[in-house]
């Protein structure tokens, strides 16, 4: 799609408005100057708030055809849009021209240097470590991350900008469009982190889910270049198997680093940084985003004197509590790679506390009883382990029961406690002995309504 209209700012509805990701490109959209229409059945917080305060909110609430109108320059159409919404079938009939999110984006990225992040695991972190040193270096640059980033007010920026850094989701685009949203992107410089096959509810195979990250790599702009993580042995023989002559190729693994006293210094071209965040899937991820800079001519000293300052994405290891004997620590853990990675990493920063990990199944896949075994030692260097998952989330995704003893089994965890029941859970998390400890709270959800954010200031004494 070619915006040719000079003067006149371009007109775009967003069908599906309300979502996490589709309201924050609204209001980008917006503050470009473009005209900003939009609609959903639903909108929850913070986007409704979001999206009142930038004079974007719908008037009403639900799907109207008469939304759809013929000088409309772009459709772009959200995943929580059905088939046969009743705005889509009219932008159909007009002719209209209708884009999923990432459609979208490349539209507005075509003339850009265009970074994009992809992976099963540690993206988000990546995406965000590569922003903030970009910011910090005083790069000019647009943005799509998948979390809440401090200093940043937003989770997508569309501007002028030369270059535009990209979290790469594996998720399908739109109901129209299933295929991965990182298809749509077209790679400049490209990161693939890790494979660990998640969303069997999508990718029903593990064969499939790998084809996706072959059919990503064939996306890399010729010229271009392809950084992954050759400790992934999945990874590494896939990219072995593929390769391309018309683009470059740099693996990477854990830096050399050190930890003492809690606190991780890391160490790049013989120089050093006292980081924030600690983990070797942390050390990962900032070496990715190390050579995402260097392709872009950022300099080490400049990168490290920026990654020193960098604490951590939204719920990616988020220290959310602290006194001198007990850290809470807050972790997204939606796959069983990060579970193990995280826990692992809170013992390694920590070998003399004790560790408690708390892990809340919820999504699709985790709360699939064919899934469990994928968890098993998931949680093995926990001292104290506990699952849980609600009923109701299973009722909510229309799924059938899944039982503690197929939990148990999955883990193979000795000791691991299972709970389905919240105010159980709520009542042995009161009834433990925290002190010399850390907490690991494991969750893409909301433990069913638990104020386990308020539970851990408190264990902290703030």
């Amino acid at each position: 799609m070619e915006f040719n209209k000079t003067y006149n700012p371009l007109k775009i509805h967003l069908i599906a408005i309300g979502g996490s990701v589709m309201h924050q490109l609204a209001i980008a959209l917006h503050q470009k100057g473009y005209m900003v229409t939009g609609s959903d059945d639903e909108i929850f917080e913070p986007a409704k708030a979001n999206l009142e305060q930038a004079g974007l909110l719908p008037r009403q609430m639900g799907w109207n055809e008469e939304n759809i109108t013929p000088d409309i320059d772009a459709v772009i159409l959200g995943m929580h849009a059905k088939a046969d919404n009743p705005e889509l079938a009219k932008a159909q009939q007009l002719g209209l021209k209708i884009y999923s999110f990432p459609e979208y984006i490349y539209q507005e990225s075509y003339n850009k240097t265009r970074i994009v992040i992809g992976g099963s695991h540690g993206k988000t972190t990546t995406t965000s470590m590569v922003m903030h040193v970009f910011k910090e270096a005083g790069k000019p640059f647009d943005y799509l991350v998948g979390a809440k980033l401090e200093g940043f007010s937003q989770s997508v920026s569309i501007t002028d900008a030369p270059v535009i850094i990209c979290e790469g989701d594996e998720y399908p685009a739109s109901t129209l469009e299933r295929r991965p949203k990182f298809h749509f992107l077209y790679p400049h410089i490209a990161v693939i982190t890790g494979i660990a096959w998640d969303h069997i509810n999508v990718f029903p195979t593990f064969d499939f889910y790998l084809e996706q990250f072959i059919i990503f790599i064939n996306k890399i702009e010729p010229g271009g270049i392809l950084i992954y993580n050759e400790t992934d042995e999945v990874l590494k023989k896939l990219v072995e198997a593929n390769k391309r002559a018309d683009i470059r190729y740099q693996p990477y693994n854990v830096p050399a680093h050190a930890i003492v006293y809690g606190k991780t210094t890391v160490t790049i071209d013989n120089q050093p940084a006292i980081l924030q965040v600690f983990g070797n899937h942390n050390l990962l991820n900032l070496h990715a985003a190390y050579y995402v800079c260097k392709e872009y001519r950022i300099a080490t000293d400049t990168f490290l004197h920026a990654i020193a300052t960098f604490s951590g994405a939204a719920k990616r290891l988020q220290l959310i509590a602290a006194s001198d004997s007990i850290n809470v620590y807050r972790d997204f853990a939606h796959a069983p790679s990060k579970v193990k990675a995280t826990i692992r990493a809170v013992k390694e920063q920590f070998p003399q506390r004790r560790l408690f990990a708390i892990l809340e199944l919820h999504t699709y896949s985790s709360l699939n009883a064919a899934f469990m075994q994928e968890y098993a030692g998931a949680m093995d260097k926990a001292d104290v382990a506990v699952v849980f998952y609600s009923r109701h989330a299973l009722e909510l995704k229309r799924m059938p029961p899944l039982t503690p003893e197929s939990v148990l089994q999955g883990f193979t965890k000795e000791g691991l406690l299972v709970f389905n029941d919240k105010d159980t859970l709520w009542q042995w998390m009161q009834q433990q002995q925290y002190e010399q400890s850390c907490v690991l709270l494991m969750s893409s959800g909301n433990y069913d309504g638990l104020p386990v954010e308020a539970f851990a200031k408190e264990l902290a004494g703030e």
